[in-house]
């Protein structure tokens, strides 16, 4: 191995702030960008060469998927919180314990999830009211994809690692080269061979297993801290304890945030499958905005981790305000870009015009309030990396769960109408701004007193 090799580990305990954050973020964001294009592709080629009611099918069935994927994503924030902990105190026993702790959960609960998805595949999407003439297309589409999850999840958690060792253009390597891929593998299962549905989802897995490949040759090369040996995977009890209590509130918090979307998306499914296309791409959409900003997210966790686990307490504060400038001009400039643009972006999905109608209408009520998820997001990654993942659990889920749930339940009936599920999310980003603000000026003066 180089020199070069040998000093991936970036500690962000030192330097200018902003330029660290931004440049830690980017490959992140990027990364981001990348991922959703698996699934952006996939309905982008089902869309146009199957047809409408094929991207209502894989539309259907995206919410079950996020459900399930980003639970693990909490439990591997977690993970990346507990290492950039273990490397801000220079704990390399710790890093090298927490690191192969994580992998060897990752692919327990990778496993297990693989399992219980292809079995429960035909119940999952008949409890989401998912119409009769594109079930049988649903169902093809979820039990095949079932089967990539331990990929998709074991990918992830070693994205954690590196990105928790502040080596974020790796893991963005890698999905680059997946991300080719995967749109080489769509064109031929479902253009040349006509595969349909099922093709893509082959595609995605085939793709996320090389993204797996990849990735995990270069942790097991590579000479850091954060370097894998294989017969070095497996649990050791007091770092398992600590990813649990850090990560477990994260999966919960993204897990059942998710639900509710879920039961958004089974209100929207009563109003037919053009509004479910019309939705579903608008979803993939979104995906450019809200997935990258957990990236930013999660950079905010790291940094803080590091310097909270150093006790550069000052280097925290400035952090987060940092950290808000990035968020919040991402989210409002990604919105804006979207409603200027949303013709042309639109059209690439689809040419069926009451799809495009229900996506559009979609933007219209979400990307004016973008900015406001910059707020949520950057406080919470902030609060996370100073080891109080409950807090953000708590609001979260009230904000993006109870609250939904409660809106599904008494305010939908009323309005009963598509505008009225819409409208349930601008809201709800609302009563999360306030609350989460709260949470961190709490958090300064109990926690980051010390400058």
């Amino acid at each position: 191995m180089t020199d070069k090799q040998k000093s991936k580990i970036t500690l962000m305990t030192e330097g200018n702030i902003f330029k660290i954050l931004l440049f830690f973020s980017i490959p992140l964001i990027l990364g981001n960008f990348l991922q959703q294009m698996y699934s952006t592709v996939d309905s982008i080629i089902v869309g146009n060469y199957v047809g409408s009611q094929a991207l209502a099918a894989v539309s259907s069935t995206s919410m079950i998927v996020t459900v399930i994927i980003s639970g693990c994503q909490g439990i591997a924030v977690g993970a990346g919180v507990v290492i950039a902990q273990c490397l801000g105190a220079k704990n390399r026993r710790n890093v090298f314990r927490s690191v192969h702790t994580s992998l060897a959960f990752s692919l327990v609960v990778g496993v297990v999830l693989t399992v219980l998805c292809a079995l429960l595949t035909r119940p999952m999407v008949e409890a989401m009211n998912t119409p009769k003439d594109i079930l049988d297309d649903s169902v093809t589409y979820l039990f095949i994809y079932s089967f990539g999850l331990i990929f998709t999840i074991f990918y992830n958690m070693i994205a954690g690692i590196l990105n928790a060792s502040g080596n974020s253009k790796r893991s963005l390597l890698y999905l680059a080269y997946a991300s080719v891929i995967n749109v080489v593998l769509d064109l031929l299962f479902i253009v040349v061979f006509d595969m349909g549905v099922a093709g893509a989802a082959i595609a995605t897995n085939i793709s996320q297993l090389l993204a797996c490949i990849f990735s995990l040759h270069y942790v097991m090369t590579t000479k850091n801290e954060c370097r894998v040996y294989l017969k070095a995977i497996r649990f050791h009890r007091q770092m398992l304890v600590r990813i649990l209590r850090m990560g477990i509130p994260a999966g919960m918090q993204n897990t059942v945030i998710c639900f509710s979307n879920v039961l958004i998306q089974s209100s929207v499914n009563v109003f037919g499958y053009e509004t479910i296309a019309g939705y579903g791409i608008y979803l993939k959409i979104d995906g450019f905005d809200i997935l990258p900003l957990l990236s930013i997210s999660l950079a905010m966790a790291t940094f803080v981790g590091q310097n909270y686990g150093a006790g550069c307490i000052e280097r925290v504060k400035k952090g987060v305000i940092c950290g808000l400038i990035i968020g919040v001009t991402y989210t409002a400039g990604i919105g804006i870009i979207m409603l200027v643009f949303h013709n042309p972006i639109l059209s690439l999905f689809t040419s069926d015009r009451e799809a495009i109608h229900y996506a559009y209408l979609a933007m219209l009520y979400f990307c004016p309030f973008y900015g406001m998820l910059g707020f949520t997001q950057v406080f919470a990654g902030a609060i996370r990396g100073a080891g109080k993942s409950l807090v953000p659990m708590v609001v979260l889920l009230f904000s993006f769960c109870i609250f939904r749930i409660l809106w599904i339940l008494f305010a939908l009936p009323v309005l009963n109408n598509f505008e009225g599920v819409l409208l349930v999310y601008p809201v709800s980003w609302a009563v999360s701004v306030v609350l989460m603000t709260l949470s961190y000026i709490n958090l300064r003066k109990k926690v980051l007193r010390t400058a």
